[in-house]
């Protein structure tokens, strides 16, 4: 058997596995594991998944996750996701669509202080979903405004995983972080368009709430916001300048929320307790992952298969934009099925060098 045609089982074996219910971080190690050892012999396969695992979780550069999620889990546990939606609501819940429009705005904030599109989600659906039941929304709305507002946080820095795909492609994180500002900021008036025209065209999507005084709105962003934006603006602002790594700016952003939510007493000791409890399970899940990715990846690329594909493709002499659609395209079918951060882990080692590839051909070809 080629080694090509390795890769190509291999990618079948994995996908049975995940469809049979192993989690997906065992399952590219396993797969990775057995490939490598198939092309190779057993004693370097173990070789290079005991140096793998161990490089994994003793790497300093990966505890910049843990910060982050930390972070992202003290900014739910104080409160400020709830203040964040209040204060947004007051703003422009009042239009049609206003609650949903609110919605995004607020998920935008949050996402920029949590770096995670679940913890995104899930705490905004459990503060909109219910007010926009209140005012009579259409359920249909009210679902998809949350669900399409959580994504916010994958692009707005800090976001999770841009950290893993720039330790993955050994990218730096600030500029990846800088890259995705301003997408997140189009995708998010994007939604709030779409919202106005929808309620536009049909007013019982999302009745007008009741409108609110500007005292009430001074009061909502005074309410504890202002210290957020201020961690915000000293962590992510010394990253982008050059002043904190990333990890660094990570534990600034950390202890700043921390300090913000205890001097306004906005989290209790029980709250405190399972921010650090859920952010060892987050972040133990990620680096299981990011360790099964690195098995994974030299798989593939012993394997060869992602350098077959990225000539393969080159020879064919398609535009870059052909492409780049395809790979979105994969990436929404795959997408329905697997989680995002385990899906761009999962693809690194096969889209990474035929996007690089693509992209190379398209500057340099002509020299």
């Amino acid at each position: 058997m080629t080694p090509v045609a390795a890769g190509l089982i291999g990618i079948f074996l994995f996908f049975a596995l995940i469809i049979l219910g192993m989690p997906i971080a065992y399952g590219m190690a396993m797969v990775g594991f057995a490939g490598f050892a198939y092309l190779t012999s057993f004693p370097t396969a173990m070789n290079m998944v005991a140096r793998d695992l161990f490089g994994t979780f003793s790497s300093y550069s990966l505890s910049v996750i843990a910060m982050f999620v930390w972070m992202g889990f003290l900014a739910y546990y104080s409160g400020i996701g709830s203040r964040l939606y209040i204060f947004a609501y007051r703003l422009i819940g009042h239009w049609p669509g206003g609650l949903a429009i609110a919605t995004q705005t607020a998920c935008a904030v949050f996402g920029a202080i949590c770096g995670s599109n679940t913890a995104t989600a899930a705490t905004m659906g459990a503060i909109a979903l219910p007010e926009m039941k209140k005012y009579k929304y259409d359920d249909s709305i009210a679902t998809a405004s949350v669900a399409a507002g959580g994504v916010l946080g994958v692009l707005i820095p800090p976001s999770v995983i841009f950290i893993v795909y720039g330790m993955a492609t050994e990218q730096s994180i600030g500029k990846l972080f800088i890259a995705g500002i301003l997408p997140g900021i189009l995708l998010m008036f994007l939604y709030q368009l779409t919202i106005i025209f929808l309620t536009w065209r049909n007013p019982q999507l999302g009745p007008p709430g009741p409108k609110t005084s500007w005292q009430e709105r001074v009061e909502a962003l005074n309410g504890g916001l202002w210290e957020v934006l201020i961690v915000f603006l000293i962590s992510m602002g010394g990253l982008f300048a050059g002043f904190f790594t990333p990890t660094e700016a990570g534990a600034v952003g950390a202890f700043g929320v921390l300090l913000a939510a205890l001097l306004g007493k906005q989290i209790t000791w029980e709250g405190f307790k399972k921010s650090l409890l859920d952010s060892t399970r987050t972040t133990v899940m990620i680096m299981l992952m990011v360790a099964g990715a690195m098995v994974f990846g030299r798989f593939m690329a012993i394997s060869r298969l992602p350098y077959e594909l990225a000539s393969w493709t080159a020879g064919m002499n398609l535009p870059s934009w052909e492409v780049m659609a395809v790979i979105i395209f994969i990436y929404l079918i795959l997408g329905c099925f697997i989680d995002a951060l385990a899906l761009v882990l999962l693809t690194i080692p096969i889209f990474y060098p035929i996007a690089v590839g693509t992209w190379g051909m398209t500057l340099y070809g002509s020299g």
